[in-house]
């Protein structure tokens, strides 16, 4: 009696039908919210996978920036006696090394995401755009810890933050939407051809030569000077020196990159919730 009864509540029971979403298909803004904290148990999971079993832990985070930031003193400082915006070369190449280690370990890590979690990915239902932006939440948690070097940094060589250190929240969602949109169309990418787990680091190392981390805009020749702002890390990274040691605001570069990050949020987010339903197929 008690298998009969269980049997007659099983089928009396509500069922809930996912069927694959097909064509173009805004995101589901309210599914989002309702799964909002698998998205921080993600994150979480991700940084303590990242970070388990390393004997220095979350200081790997500061541990890479650091070390570039020596490195391009030393060559692009020292020996190539770039210009820095009249403050000490170390202080100019972190304030861009910051917004850039954030959007190169974003995108890295979401456009390998899904094959990462494969295993997840194939056995429960989710939203998936969460996958590839909870690697993105992990970027702006290292992001928050690289941050604690600048202060040392300005403190060391006796530099005074400015009013302008308020955009600071700002530039870095600004960031992090470059870096989502971006990661999106790589991580759906990367699930059909796995070339792009060789291929986007190597895209995102030339990347940063083609940003003016180690150089000032001004350096760039002016008849090249429009290809660099079509770069939305561009105005984001001399936003960033701007908040954080009063350089004079670019409001129309900064306004550039804003516009192309939502464009490249909109693009990467269509393209992924067109390609999502065969995911689970191929990956």
């Amino acid at each position: 009696m008690p298998s009969t009864a269980a049997a007659v509540a099983l089928r009396a029971a509500p069922v809930t039908h996912i069927r694959p979403q097909q064509g173009w298909a805004a995101p589901d803004l309210p599914e989002l919210w309702r799964y909002r904290e698998l998205l921080v148990f993600l994150v979480w999971r991700d940084i303590a996978v990242r970070y388990k079993q390393t004997v220095i832990g979350a200081a790997w985070a500061i541990v890479q920036p650091v070390c570039t930031m020596v490195v391009f003193t030393v060559i692009f400082g020292g020996f190539a006696k770039l210009p820095s915006d009249g403050v000490p070369y170390p202080v100019f190449v972190y304030a861009a090394l910051l917004p850039w280690t954030l959007f190169a370990g974003a995108v890295t890590a979401s456009s390998q995401s899904l094959v990462s979690h494969a295993n997840l990915l194939t056995k429960v239902y989710f939203p998936r755009l969460f996958i590839p932006a909870a690697s993105t939440g992990v970027a702006v948690v290292d992001f928050a810890l690289a941050l604690l070097v600048y202060a040392g940094l300005m403190a060391w060589y006796g530099v005074v933050l400015t009013p302008a250190v308020l955009l600071v929240p700002i530039l870095v969602l600004l960031t992090a939407v470059t870096a989502l949109g971006v990661g999106l169309l790589f991580a759906s990418v990367t699930v059909v051809y796995r070339d792009f787990r060789i291929v986007v680091p190597f895209v995102v190392q030339m990347g940063l030569f083609l940003s003016p981390v180690v150089y000032t805009l001004s350096t760039v020749p002016e008849r090249f000077r429009w290809l660099a702002m079509l770069n939305p890390m561009t105005g984001i990274i001399e936003g960033f020196r701007s908040a954080l040691y009063g350089k004079p605001l670019a409001w129309g570069l900064l306004g550039v990159s804003t516009v192309l990050a939502v464009l490249l949020l909109l693009v990467g987010v269509l393209n992924f919730r067109r390609s999502e339903r065969r995911f689970a197929d191929v990956v």
